[in-house]
């Protein structure tokens, strides 16, 4: 079964190079292309995507803001945010605004496949240089805000941090040997407990926090 992206993508060429090789790549479907995000919860309803590829960067509603929109109406939406920048308030705002994922636009055509795949499959995928910046951010937390750790239990703890870490819910389970139901349950108590809807605020309160 093909997984069913959306792009949001400004820059023509870009969005009609990330059309081609979305639908010319054996188990992916783009199911549309739009240049701006107006009429994004109206698209969304029409095309029905399984991942949302977003421009950080686009005309009179950015990226960040379709993010928070969406994640208003479509809660469970996966949502991979893609942008030239390395910008590390943006990369926290977008992951705040409740994006599964951030990645450069200058990631090769091969990965971008992977990364759509691991955010469909429940990953939290980051470039290298994005990850590397997140961790930077979570040090700079922890020496300026209070712990708050939301009584999580260890291995709550654990497999936060390996969301943050951008891993999926099967490398977790590898990770932590643990099942991917058991993996499930632990991020349903998380949910709970930090008071969030997705793995992007997950990770936002546990970098905001410093809870791991």
């Amino acid at each position: 079964m093909n997984i069913k992206v959306a792009i949001f993508e400004d820059n023509s060429s870009l969005r009609k190079s990330l059309y081609q090789l979305i639908n010319g790549s054996e188990g992916f479907n783009c199911v549309g292309a739009f240049e701006d995000c107006l009429d994004i919860l109206r698209n969304i309803e029409e095309t029905k995507p399984d991942v949302v590829l977003m421009d950080i960067q686009m005309p009179a509603i950015d990226g960040i803001e379709a993010v928070g929109m969406l994640r208003e109406k479509y809660p469970d939406l996966k949502i991979l945010m893609q942008t030239i920048f390395e910008d590390n308030e943006k990369i926290f705002h977008s992951i705040l605004a409740g994006a599964s994922g951030y990645i450069l636009k200058n990631t090769s055509p091969a990965r971008i496949l992977d990364f759509i795949k691991e955010t469909h499959e429940g990953g939290a995928p980051m470039s290298p240089s994005v990850a590397a910046k997140v961790l930077k951010m979570m040090t700079t937390q922890s020496l300026s805000s209070k712990v708050h750790t939301f009584n999580l239990s260890d291995r709550e703890k654990e497999v936060l941090s390996c969301l943050v870490k951008g891993m999926s819910y099967k490398l977790i389970g590898d990770a932590c040997f643990i099942s991917i139901d058991t993996v499930r349950g632990h991020i349903r108590n998380i949910y709970e407990k930090v008071h969030v809807h997705s793995k992007g605020e997950a990770i936002a309160a546990a970098i905001k926090g410093n809870i791991v």
